[in-house]
This record gives structure tokens, C-alpha cells and sequence, in this order.
């Protein structure tokens, strides 16, 4: 065998072994008796070695583009992204020896920021998000490199029958609950790769469980789900870190949503403060959009006289937004009056409505 291949063989194992090495996430269930016969979990992602969900897509990205031949010993590995994936393919990066760098917005959390560069990657920041694209392909070619691209990648470099993938894991762990086959599972898109996996899992087991996918302001996903238009794109960015895109990415596959809801901002960063009293930790953003319209939809429920189970995402730790979503003066410049919907919440969890 010669050293190319050994090296590979090599990074394959020493990812594998991390893999081993690390527990399965938490699903913790809420305390929410206004919805009583409704019950809501939330997967905890955060707990992962990196902190987010995006742990499981770095490590299936870095396992298809070895065994696919486009990274060997030595290779720059450059990705796009707004921060928490590229935290965690900094830590494969490092784990195989290899350089990094990430391409991201400058509007990026300064927190996430330092936790790439504490992994031993390198920022290369660009002015707006349409711009990671272009600005990746181009350090590529520059370095020899290989631009892992996860909003291309992602929905085809994870196996959705199985194998312990996230979807798996979710049904899994409901296997002793009340109502062990949930009606909803709820998830925001930012490549799109999670809620592809989900949707072809349920499909695969034949469950009747639908998906909800959720979209913040300032993204394309909803409207290209309604229209089908994939040439759709936008001038604004998402402010929901993480999650929403202003062009129509490769890895979001429409065909496997049951439905899609628009989420606002204001109501995401209200549910992360609302959710904070509830759990006595703080969430990033994303889980705020999830997890409302997780609520929208126990709400109906109610509202039908139905019982059974939603299921929904912390996708990752609120620790990496302290000078975003939880700054009053960023939240008060960037989103705006959170108030109203903090009411509707407050009312809520004494009366299991949710006014939208």
C-alpha cells in the first residue's frame, strides 16, 4: 500500500475513532402543561465536541471527500460558512493535520469567530453572504486546495437510511414515549442537509410523521418551495445565524417537506429568552425559530383536541451569540421590538395558545 492511500486509511480510522469516542445527544422533553397530551422534545445538539449540530455534517463532509479522493495529506481544506460548521470542520481539520480556512460574512459572532481560530483555522472574511461562494471556489483553485462546499454537499454526503444519523437517533430515543411516533418533526434549513436527511428517513421507515420545515427573514427557501423557482435570490442576509439563505441551495430538497412556515426574527429571538427561563441555559437563535413553530403547531393541535408529539432541534449553544441575540442594543438595532411576541409566549405557557 502505498503512503497516499495509507494516509487516507489513516484520517478515515481517526475520525471514526472521535465518532466512538462521543455519547449521543441528549432529547429532552418540556414541561409545558397549557398543551397537556401534547408533548415537545427538544434534541440537544449543542453537547456535541464542537457545540453544534453541524458536527455530524463536518463529519460526514470530511469522510465523502476522502473517500471520494479529494482531500490527501497536506490539503487546504476552504469551506463557506457563517460559522458554526466551520468550528466544526476546523476540529477535523486539526484531528487529520490538515490547514483551514473559512470563508465568512463579517457580521459573523465574534464568538464563533475565535472559536474557529482556536481550532487553528483562518478566518477570510467577506462583506456580504452572497459572496462566500466565489471567494471559496477562487481561494481553492488559488492554494490547491479543496473547497468543501456543505451547501452543495451536505443532503448527499450523510446516509439517510440510517446508520446512526441524526433522524435515526431522534426515533430511536422516542421509542419509550407516550407517543413514540412524533406527528411533527420541526427543523429550519441553512444548507438544507438535515431536513433532507429527516425527510428521506421518514420516508424510508414509512412513518407518518410529518416534516414542518421553518424559515427565518430573509431567505428564499419558503418562497422557492411555493414557486419552484430555484434562480430566486436576495440582497439581505439572514439574521438568524446559521440558518436562511438568499440564493436557492443545491443540499434543500422540497420534495421530502410536508409543509413550510415563515418564522419572524423577532419571534425567534423572543423564543430563545422565553426558552431560557424554561431550561436555565441559553440557545443560539436557529433553535429560536424551531422551537416556535414547534409551538405554533402544538398550539393547533390544541386547538383540534389532538394529542401526540412534536419534535424539534437546539441546534447549538447561545454562548456563541452573547453580542448578538442576547445584546439588547444589537437586538434593538437588528431586529427590532421582541416584546409583543414574549407576551404571546408568556401566554401560551399559561393557556397553551399561540396568537400569530
Amino acid at each position: 500500500m502505498d503512503n497516499a492511500h495509507q494516509w487516507v486509511n489513516d484520517a478515515v480510522r481517526k475520525i471514526e475513532a472521535d465518532f466512538q469516542r462521543s455519547a449521543d445527544t441528549h432529547l429532552i422533553k418540556l414541561d409545558l402543561p397549557s398543551v397537556n397530551g401534547i408533548d415537545l422534545y427538544l434534541k440537544d445538539e449543542s453537547t456535541h465536541p464542537t457545540g453544534s449540530l453541524k458536527h455530524r455534517l463536518a463529519r460526514s463532509l470530511f469522510l465523502y471527500a476522502l473517500c471520494n479522493g479529494w482531500i490527501k495529506e497536506g490539503t487546504p481544506v476552504i469551506e463557506s460558512s457563517s460559522g458554526s460548521t466551520a468550528i466544526s470542520e476546523a476540529y477535523f481539520a486539526r484531528l487529520l493535520g490538515l490547514p483551514f480556512i473559512a470563508v465568512i460574512p463579517k457580521s459573523t459572532a465574534s464568538k464563533k469567530i475565535r472559536q474557529i481560530e482556536f481550532y487553528g483555522g483562518r478566518c477570510h472574511l467577506v462583506d456580504h453572504s452572497s459572496q462566500i461562494y466565489a471567494e471559496s471556489r477562487r481561494l481553492a483553485k488559488e492554494l490547491n486546495g479543496h473547497y468543501m462546499d456543505q451547501f452543495t454537499y451536505a443532503e448527499r454526503a450523510t446516509d439517510w437510511r440510517g446508520n446512526n444519523n441524526i433522524a435515526n437517533s431522534m426515533f430511536e430515543q422516542m421509542r419509550r414515549e407516550q407517543h413514540p411516533e412524533p406527528r411533527f418533526v420541526v427543523m429550519s434549513p441553512g444548507t438544507g442537509g438535515t431536513s433532507a436527511t429527516i425527510g428521506r428517513y421518514i420516508r424510508y421507515q414509512q412513518l407518518n410523521t410529518r416534516l414542518c420545515v421553518v424559515d427565518p427573514d430573509n431567505s428564499v427557501f419558503l418562497n422557492y418551495y411555493k414557486t419552484g423557482d430555484e434562480s430566486l435570490t436576495l440582497d439581505a442576509g439572514s439574521r438568524i445565524e446559521g440558518i436562511g439563505r438568499p440564493r436557492v441551495e443545491p443540499s434543500f430538497i422540497p420534495g421530502v417537506v410536508d409543509e413550510m412556515r415563515h418564522i419572524p426574527d423577532a419571534a425567534s429571538i423572543a423564543t430563545v429568552h422565553w426558552l431560557e427561563k424554561l431550561l436555565g441555559r441559553k440557545v443560539g437563535p436557529s433553535t429560536g425559530t424551531n422551537l416556535f413553530g414547534a409551538l405554533q403547531i402544538a398550539s393547533e393541535m390544541k386547538a383540534r383536541g389532538e394529542t401526540g408529539s412534536v419534535v424539534t432541534l437546539i441546534c447549538d449553544s447561545g454562548e456563541r451569540y452573547l453580542d448578538t441575540c442576547y445584546d439588547k442594543q444589537w437586538v434593538a438595532s437588528n431586529i427590532g421590538d421582541i416584546k409583543p411576541y414574549l407576551r404571546k409566549l408568556e401566554c401560551f405557557y399559561l393557556d397553551g395558545e399561540l396568537k400569530t
